[in-house]
This record gives C-alpha cells, structure tokens and sequence, in this order.
C-alpha cells in the first residue's frame, strides 16, 4: 500500500528554523520525483519545492528560494525540506507528494502531476 508520512512541523519565531521530513515506501519512492507543498487556511493548496528522482535537479516556489532547500535520501526513501528564515506567511500545513514522472515537469507546482499524498504536518511561525 502507498503510504507517505510527513514529519518535522511545530511552531517557531520569525527567523527561525525547521526541517520537515517525509518518509515513503519503496514503492511510492523509487523512481519518482517528490515535491512538497502547502496549504494556509483559506488558501490554495501550492507548491513549494520539487526534487527529481537523482537529487541532482531541484526547482522551488519563487517565495522561499534562497530560504527553503529540498533534498533527499534515496537508500532511506526520506524526503527533506530545511527551512531557515521562516516568515509568518510561510505559516501552513505542509505535504509531501510523488510525482508520477521522475523528474519536476513545467507544471511542477500543480497538484495533477502527483499520486500520492501524506496527511500533512503543520507549521507555525510567530511574528
């Protein structure tokens, strides 16, 4: 069974740090990119951040670049996203999705491209 779990949330000042992390099974993982997204209440769910399968090509949401770095394990199926200089607007719950190619299309920030879902983790910053 596809299974993805996202782990790493809570709550933070402005400035602060955190990184999330998203474990998947063999089979969600392996040959796929992964992309994390976010969802603020109200708000469209968007997308934040997207790896390829090989970790070497990555592409982010104009927003957080510069702040937010996404990686990835492949021997552990974990999926990471440091992120530093957190702002109040990045405030949202975060998730964690494969793709269904294995590398960040065009449409890399639409939730079409993408097969698997976890339940998200939350993430809080104060100002």
């Amino acid at each position: 069974q596809v299974q993805v779990v996202e782990s790493g949330g809570g709550l933070v000042q402005s400035g602060g740090s955190l990184r999330l992390f998203c474990t998947a099974s063999e089979l969600t993982f392996n040959g796929h990119a992964m992309g994390w997204f976010r969802q603020a209440p109200g708000k469209e769910r968007e997308g934040v951040s997207c790896i390829n399968w090989g970790g070497a090509l990555t592409t982010y949401k104009d927003s957080v670049k510069g702040r937010f770095t996404i990686s990835r394990d492949n021997a552990k199926n974990t999926l990471y996203l440091q992120m530093n200089i957190l702002k109040p607007e990045d405030t949202a719950m975060y998730y964690c999705a494969a793709a269904m190619a294995s590398y960040c299309s065009g449409s890399w920030s639409s939730m079409e491209g993408y097969i698997s879902w976890g339940q998200g983790t939350q993430v809080t910053v104060s100002s």
